[in-house]
């Protein structure tokens, strides 16, 4: 389409930005494919796989195949990848412009934006008071050596535990997991596992002292505990990774229908249900078939 940089940019290059990327290319779309890191980037932190078909069994694995199929569309010369932060994204009557982080802006006809959620704070949840702690490393990308014969606390008991203890069945550790009410339901999988120790609580104190952490549970009924630990890890859930200009509703989500005609959202950036690989690959193969639909009418 003249005037553009892509019929098609696709922000992020995670498993459903690689999907709209794929799917626009065979559709014969020129794609740029903008992503800050690399592909596949999160799927590489994840040790076990067990509900994406295809056979794989680990997060690298599957970033490998998904680096593979975006090689091979660059080889055809539909699909370029750019190396680069998305910041802003605006629709307009006649293009949609995309802002990096760098100054550059880039257009096209249309704007796939799949870039999925971050990792949650401390300072982002209410039953943790971290005082001046802005940052703690989450549990999905802790390396299984590093944390090997160790006494590790968990702040939450989101679904990633069980995935870290099924990617690393023969890793020696103690995990103390302090998690509040709203974490219930998803300890069931993990409560048979020795290296498990469940804590209802409900809030969560955690100072930094020279020795590593102090940490002072308080319970749901009534009193509390302290003690020291040399790690602590976040295993809170996640936020969605919303761009500049993107509409967003409750939680932070960004529904569809309220995105402008030339901006689509896809992935687990639209909704918490989205956080699925899987899922995720089919909603981003979507989300790139409207715009050449729309070209097609106009066309006709």
């Amino acid at each position: 389409m003249s005037g553009y940089d892509a019929d098609l940019l696709v922000i992020g290059a995670g498993p459903a930005g690689v999907a709209a990327a794929v799917m626009a290319s065979s559709l014969r779309m020129k794609t740029v494919l903008v992503e800050a890191e690399q592909v596949g980037a999160k799927v590489r932190a994840i040790g076990a796989l067990e509900n994406v078909p295809g056979g794989w069994s680990s997060g690298p694995a599957l970033a490998e195949a998904l680096s593979a199929d975006i090689a091979r569309h660059q080889d055809l010369g539909r699909v370029s990848l750019l190396k680069g932060r998305a910041v802003r994204v605006t629709g307009h009557d006649d293009r949609a412009e995309v802002a990096l982080e760098d100054g550059r802006i880039l257009t096209a006809a249309a704007v796939v934006v799949a870039t999925g959620v971050t990792t949650l704070v401390p300072g982002d949840v209410a039953w943790i008071e971290a005082g001046g702690i802005r940052w703690l490393p989450p549990l999905w990308r802790a390396a299984a050596e590093e944390l090997q014969e160790r006494h590790v606390v968990v702040l939450g008991a989101d679904r990633p535990l069980g995935t870290w203890l099924r990617a690393h069945p023969q890793t020696k550790v103690h995990f103390s997991v302090l998690y509040p009410s709203s974490d219930g339901y998803k300890t069931d999988e993990v409560a048979a596992d020795e290296r498990v120790r469940l804590d209802l609580v409900e809030r969560v104190a955690v100072a930094r002292i020279p020795a590593g952490f102090r940490i002072t549970a308080h319970h749901p009924v009534g009193g509390s505990h302290t003690f020291t630990v040399d790690a602590v890890l976040t295993n809170i859930g996640s936020k969605p990774a919303a761009l500049e200009g993107l509409v967003t509703g409750p939680g932070g989500y960004c529904p569809p229908e309220a995105q402008h005609p030339r901006v689509l959202v896809a992935g687990d950036l639209k909704s918490a249900r989205m956080q699925r690989i899987a899922v995720a690959m089919g909603d981003g193969s979507r989300a790139s078939l409207a715009p050449y639909y729309q070209a097609q009418a106009v066309t006709s």
